[in-house]
């Protein structure tokens, strides 16, 4: 049994934009629908209980625990402040408490009374931005139809300059074929992130993403050789890695970039998307109710369930469902074509939401919709690593006498 180390919690069910390819409000599990919109205090304290006792049964010096939603600034500033507080004391003494938000980052600006909450617990914020404005409105736009990188615009100057820098932890955006990728990259570090993640849009084999309709199961290709299919996301990225990668200074951290290029190097990986690190995060819904990751809800309606909740379980009773423990078994748990594959060390098989395919006996045992995308990309930044560290090795020879 693997402990959990993420704790993801949905402390507001309903969201301020109406982006068109949201996993949570556009896809299969329309689950939202049937909770409360905001996280009662009771719910709050005994998640905050479980959590501090999870940590205290398998020692766990460090919890991560992210807000999220929706949109988890619905809340308002003194609900957020009551819960904060509540996490806070509830792991006092049992581990060190990280807490992370994730938002669109309009409430930052309609209520100011929000920074100051954030900043007296420390949160590190993440803020979704999808690149320039005419990007970023196509897709994420306000109810009544109306762009909203205007508003985040203004939250993001609101941390990148002056006294909440420290809370910023960076940029969230989901790539779109339509738009120029390093325009894209140019565009998001106008706002001076400390770090980006660039995301493949949730998909599966069913519901394929944009740019990929009617791609069959592909067979792995030898690293190096060309791939068979087209492979958009993968050209995408390439174009911003080389970009990035060729910047005379630092610019900002890619968390796909640089996962990648750890595992190649022999290192590891804390994301889903890559790497074949056993899963240690889990979700808690407004209504309690425990949950696997939310990129499952693209796969079918109530793909993330697990039967449990935090009112007559534990999250030690959730690390051992079977649910979770399939997500933890490195490479017995891949698909046969990917366990043999020389790269599944790196992909990992993909991001597993990516992996359905209902079609088959073991929906979940295909490679990802994007296994040739990630292949390419793998290669493209294999070939970049080699280049440069034999310039190294070379460099580091001693001279012949």
């Amino acid at each position: 049994m693997v402990p959990f180390r993420q704790f993801l919690l949905k402390i507001h069910s309903r969201c301020n934009l109406a982006c068109d390819y949201c996993y949570v409000y556009e896809s299969a599990d329309q689950s939202w629908r049937d909770r409360p919109r905001v996280m009662d205090p009771r719910t709050v304290r005994r998640t905050a209980a479980l959590i501090a006792e999870h940590a205290r049964d398998h020692g766990l010096g460090e919890v991560h625990v992210v807000l999220h939603g929706g949109e988890p600034l619905l809340v308002g500033a003194a609900r957020l402040d009551a819960l904060l507080g509540v996490l806070a004391d509830a792991l006092d003494g049992v581990a060190d408490l990280r807490l992370t938000l994730q938002t669109n980052g309009l409430r930052l600006v309609e209520d100011p009374a929000l920074l100051p909450v954030l900043a007296r617990h420390g949160v590190r914020i993440g803020v979704s931005l999808d690149g320039t404005a005419a990007t970023h409105d196509r897709h994420r736009r306000r109810p009544d139809g109306r762009g909203s990188h205007a508003g985040v615009a203004r939250a993001l100057r609101l941390l990148a300059d002056g006294p909440y820098r420290p809370l910023y932890a960076g940029l969230l955006c989901t790539i779109d074929l339509a738009a120029d990728p390093v325009e894209t990259y140019e565009a998001l570090l106008e706002f001076a992130p400390p770090r980006l993640d660039l995301l493949l849009p949730h998909a599966t084999w069913h519901t394929p993403p944009p740019g990929l309709a009617g791609r069959t199961t592909p067979p792995p290709t030898a690293p190096g050789a060309e791939p068979e299919e087209p492979v958009p996301y993968a050209r995408w990225l390439g174009a911003v890695f080389d970009r990035w990668y060729g910047a005379p200074r630092r610019e900002t951290g890619i968390r796909l970039f640089e996962e990648i290029a750890a595992l190649l190097l022999g290192g590891t990986a804390r994301s889903e998307a890559v790497g074949l690190a056993p899963v240690d995060l889990v979700v808690v819904e407004t209504d309690g109710t425990i949950e696997q990751a939310d990129s499952l809800k693209v796969a079918y309606d109530g793909a993330p369930a697990t039967g449990l909740d935090v009112f007559t379980h534990s999250f030690t009773d959730a690390a051992r469902h079977e649910a979770f423990r399939a997500r933890q078994r490195g490479r017995a748990g891949l698909a046969p074509v990917c366990a043999a594959c020389p790269r599944s060390a790196v992909c990992g098989g993909g991001l597993y939401a990516h992996r359905y395919r209902p079609d088959t006996t073991a929906p979940f045992a295909a490679p990802s919709v994007y296994c040739p995308d990630l292949a390419a990309l793998i290669d493209h930044i294999t070939t970049h690593l080699h280049r440069d560290l034999t310039a190294l090795g070379a460099a580091a020879r001693p001279l012949s006498r």
